[in-house]
């Protein structure tokens, strides 16, 4: 009875302030803005002036315009599109083509000026022709390695269908892609296209840097439409549906194309930086690697034999650490560097540079640092002699700090020990590991090696028994490094857990084709924990610890392990990429057994929106603060006039 009451009073309240106005300022603006007419005027022929003046009802404005308002055919020369009381000023600057038509496709930028009530999708054409065009297609772009949408970037179609075309001509119809990665082509007309995209960074709208984010394929596109109908639901409230309406509208198509975007491999090598964060450290930083490291010569100091150094796999990056603490002291270290660096025709030739490398922060302020970190020391020392507390007369010595195995580990588990400088010298019988049986401890093998991709890493490998104790022990002075610090006693515990502990998962493909598919579980922030690759259409993954994961998995056509990205010169696309959608939890003690059809879902449709960093942005709605308000002041009302709380 007291809803009923209140729907009354409420709608009595609502007429009678339309009527009478409302002293505290009146009713909100909640209509958003529309076209009531333009120059020349919308869907016009034969048009000659490159000057559109958009007029509508009320005082409006543009938001984001250089990110969301599209012209298209492209404009190399950049259109001037600006809002101006309550009209939209567009001037183009480069000069109209024939017999074609022209779309400002303006999304959702339109708002009007007090309450910033959106418009909607709004697009004008016109066309400079004595017809216009008027299809569209659509579909998605994604990142290729791991299935990201991409915001922003440039879509656009050819109806040349040669394959060096992208690299010469700008697109003839263009579009940007929003926060779901859609984009949709307008004013297209009828025939036979290929599809690009292409982050822009000269704003040629062709491909013409490496660097440039891009997507083709071989596959064609010829526009087409349908009557068609969709549903729209009507709410009587948040709960319960009033009813379901048929809307008719005209659907274009494709709408469904996917294109996979990536970065080529930047092989031109040029020098990026050259640093000296620390005093005994020299670092070198290239944009792609060399078969051999550059040849360092000092020129104020005697560089032979001068460095120890460690290179990155494809020699792009390079540390070069002193030996001889005369040099670590030295503040300016002049350097002729001799290397290999791409020239203007893409060919590896000699540069030499001179570089002079200082430290980040000079000697002497690092010996007064010393200084004073000694003089606290003496200071505390003094403190505890006084009272009565132990103390040492000496300063203790600088320990080798290394990182160690240790913990609770898998069966299958990989360990590593890793020094923070170049070893001079190391001692493998120094290195003890035992295991524990009933009471007693026995030693145990274990392989320890360098590994290839880090001269500070080692590789420390046992054939470890499920839920089995080990002690690994070093001696002191195992590890020595080049500047004569040597590692404390080191005494760990390692516990091996049992296979109960963890979860087994199986992953069976259905309906592939292909071969050397690497299937990866991935955690909820996309990272790989586990990667196998699968045999005959089975990958199984065991001592998977507890906890909520989802699927990844890539054709890996040269069989290397890794994602591989393409080559537009090279007509290479990157190894394709798949997500299985839905999450999985596995528990202890339990075996996850899961059926994939990779191609069940289009490519677009499959990444988890969990694990989805690039968000989808919430559309524009109007506000309709007017029935907030309303039902503020029909509270108001029904409690001073019946007294009836509600």
């Amino acid at each position: 009875m007291r809803k009923f009451l209140y729907i009354c009073l409420l709608a009595l309240l609502v007429v009678g302030c339309a009527r009478m106005g409302n002293p505290d300022g009146g009713w909100y603006d909640d209509t958003p803005p529309y076209v009531i007419s333009s120059s020349p005027s919308d869907k016009a022929t034969n048009v000659k002036s490159k000057r559109v003046n958009i007029y509508f009802n009320e005082y409006i404005k543009l938001e984001n315009a250089q990110e969301k308002v599209i012209v298209s055919p492209p404009q190399i020369e950049m259109a001037d599109i600006k809002a101006s009381g309550k009209r939209i000023v567009v001037a183009l600057k480069d000069t109209l083509k024939d017999n074609t038509t022209y779309t400002i496709d303006f999304s959702d930028a339109i708002v009007d000026h007090t309450e910033g009530n959106p418009m909607g999708n709004y697009t004008y054409s016109f066309s400079t022709g004595d017809q216009i065009d008027t299809l569209e297609v659509s579909g998605y772009v994604l990142n290729a390695e791991n299935l990201e949408p991409i915001k922003g970037i440039l879509v656009g179609l050819y109806s040349d269908l040669s394959d060096s075309i992208f690299t010469k001509e700008p697109m003839i119809r263009v579009s940007r892609t929003d926060s779901r990665g859609h984009f949709v082509v307008k004013g297209v007309a009828p025939g036979t296209y290929r599809a690009y995209a292409l982050q822009d960074a000269d704003g040629n709208f062709v491909y013409s840097q490496k660097s440039e984010m891009l997507a083709f394929n071989h596959e064609t596109y010829e526009p087409s439409w349908k009557p068609d109908t969709r549903q729209d639901t009507i709410w009587r409230d948040s709960l319960h549906i009033d009813k379901i309406l048929q809307i008719p509208y005209i659907h274009f198509m494709p709408d469904d194309i996917t294109l996979l975007a990536f970065t080529a491999i930047q092989d031109s090598r040029f020098l990026l930086k050259t640093e000296r964060q620390d005093p005994n450290k020299l670092g070198v930083y290239f944009t792609y690697g060399d078969s051999l490291p550059p040849v360092l010569r000092g020129l104020n100091f005697n560089s032979d034999s001068a460095f120890v150094v460690e290179s990155s796999p494809k020699n792009d990056t390079i540390f070069y650490w002193l030996r001889d603490t005369a040099l670590i002291n030295t503040d300016t270290l002049t350097i002729e560097m001799q290397y290999m660096k791409t020239d203007t025709t893409n060919l590896l030739v000699s540069q030499t540079d001179t570089i002079e490398f200082l430290p980040k922060v000079p000697y002497e302020k690092r010996m007064k640092a010393k200084a004073k970190e000694f003089e606290e020391w003496q200071k505390e020392q003094e403190k505890k002699k006084k009272e009565g507390e132990a103390y040492d007369s000496i300063q203790p010595p600088q320990y080798l700090q290394m990182k160690t195995p240790g913990g609770s580990i898998a069966p299958d588990a990989i360990t590593y020990f890793e020094t923070p400088t170049p070893l001079l010298r190391l001692d493998t019988a120094a290195i003890h590991l035992y295991t524990k049986v009933d009471t007693l401890w026995y030693e145990a093998d274990y392989v320890f090696q360098p590994t290839k991709e880090n001269i500070r890493l080692y590789q420390f490998k046992a054939d470890w028994k499920e839920g089995a104790e080990y002690s690994l022990e070093v001696d002191s002075a195992a590890f020595e490094d080049l500047y004569g610090l040597v590692n404390k006693p080191i005494k760990t515990g390692i516990k091996i857990k049992k296979e109960e502990d963890f979860s087994s998962v199986i992953v069976t493909l259905t309906n592939c084709r292909d071969t050397g598919v690497v299937i990866m579980l991935v955690n909820g922030s996309d990272k790989v924990v586990k990667q196998v690759r699968a045999k005959n259409n089975v990958a199984t993954f065991r001592f998977v610890n507890p906890g909520k994961y989802y699927l990844r998995a890539f054709v890996d056509a040269n069989g290397n392990n890794l994602w591989d990205t393409g080559d537009y010169y090279a007509d290479k696309q990157p190894e394709q990429v798949y997500y299985f959608n839905e999450e999985k939890e596995c528990k202890a003690k339990w075996d996850l057994k899961i059926t994939w059809d990779m191609n069940a879902r289009k490519r677009f449709n499959q990444k988890p929106a969990a694990i989805t960093k690039q968000k989808t942005e919430q559309q524009k709605k109007l506000q309709n603060r007017n029935l907030q308000r309303a039902k503020e002041l029909g509270k108001e009302y029904v409690q001073k006039t019946t007294g009836v709380r509600l």
